[in-house]
């Protein structure tokens, strides 16, 4: 459960939310596109709270890669041309959407069921970018990737934020893939964003105790519903 969060996504950055495991990192993705939705406070997306927004335009302009990706019945391009048949719209280039995510052509055919964890990581971005949206939620978008996957995907997230402008809240448990590509960090901690800031700074030094306890590798940050130690 989320307590109490405040803060605000400058338009054309990357924030990477770091913390615990169930500190409700991705909850708080999950209420920016209505995957959940607040009950108590309000959540503003380009102006408007996202319970005004119709659902459906609010998702195209607001993606989700969650961390567990579900592939849609049929194939790799059923799956990337998923939403453009939802809207009778024109359907999208799917060698240019596997360029994007670095997978070969000879996908596009395959059952989405049959491919692996990887694999399915990077066809549920794939398919989220078809959408262009304003605003990238990535849950874990490489937890399921070696090293040389998921650097193919930072590249191709930091060139997105630079060329169209994107904004993006990147959920990650990597602490070095954090200071690599997020110009903010927020720390989460029992549902609380305890600590928020430059990621330069973050890393150089943390304002908080839990900050510096999270950067030492330290499980136990204590509750943060109490004054003492932990706070600021």
């Amino acid at each position: 459960m989320l307590k109490d969060v405040r803060g605000a996504v400058r338009a054309a950055t990357i924030v990477t939310v770091v913390g615990p495991s169930g500190a409700g990192k991705s909850t708080l993705l999950a209420l920016c596109n209505l995957m959940q939705t607040p009950d108590a406070g309000e959540v503003w997306v380009w102006e408007r709270e996202v319970r005004q927004w119709p659902l459906r335009a609010l998702r195209r302009r607001v993606g989700l890669v969650m961390q567990q990706p579900v592939m849609l019945p049929g194939t790799v391009y059923d799956n990337l041309a998923a939403a453009a048949r939802l809207h009778g719209e024109p359907e999208p280039d799917g060698r240019a959407l596997l360029d994007l995510v670095g997978l070969p052509w000879d996908l596009l055919p395959r059952p989405a069921a049959e491919l692996s964890g990887g694999q399915k990581q990077r066809i549920a971005l794939a398919r989220t970018l078809a959408n262009r949206p304003d605003i990238l939620l990535l849950d874990e978008a490489t937890s399921a990737l070696d090293r040389a996957s998921a650097a193919v995907v930072e590249a191709l997230v930091v060139r997105l934020v630079r060329e169209r402008g994107m904004t993006v809240l990147w959920v990650t448990h990597d602490l070095a893939q954090a200071r690599r590509i997020s110009d903010e960090m927020w720390l989460v901690v029992d549902g609380r964003v305890v600590e928020q800031g430059p990621t330069a700074a973050f890393f150089d030094g943390p304002q908080t105790e839990w900050g510096r306890r999270f950067l030492l590798g330290q499980a136990d940050l204590g509750q943060t519903g109490t004054e003492g130690d932990a706070g600021r």
